[in-house]
């Protein structure tokens, strides 16, 4: 395991992070409706790893469904940077929003696939090159 400190941003600067993150353990992309239509690529790591720097004030959530997950997205210009389990155990930050990552690095980090479509967080869905 080779936990890191990544910073990262939202499009705009206005919501700022650091996270302790290792990203050669992999990274998640998932079949829900919502992370279909957002394009999400995430990391999931404890709460503990997350701190948010700024934009405390510029963050709003979403939720739907059973309501598990807060997805906070910046107000300004609307990036969806991170989420958040409603039990405060976990968040799962966009891989995209890192600072500083070359796209030979990104293309060469592992990536998981969940169905969480159908709530199958421990399987592969059938189809996953779209995602």
């Amino acid at each position: 395991m080779s936990v890191q400190t990544y910073t990262g941003c939202c499009h705009c600067g206005a919501v700022a992070f650091e996270v302790d993150a290792d990203l050669e353990a992999g990274t998640l992309r998932c079949n829900c409706s919502i992370c279909t239509k957002t394009r999400a690529w995430l990391i999931l790591v404890p709460s503990e790893r997350f701190r948010l720097l700024t934009g405390a004030d510029r963050l709003a959530d979403y939720r739907f469904g059973a309501a598990r997950i807060r997805h906070r997205f910046c107000t300004v210009c609307g990036v969806k940077t991170h989420g958040e389990t409603v039990d405060g155990s976990h968040v799962a930050v966009s891989v995209v929003c890192l600072d500083g990552l070359a796209p030979e690095r990104l293309a060469a980090l592992p990536v998981r696939y969940v169905d969480g479509a159908h709530d199958r967080w421990d399987a592969a869905p059938a189809v996953t090159a779209y995602l």
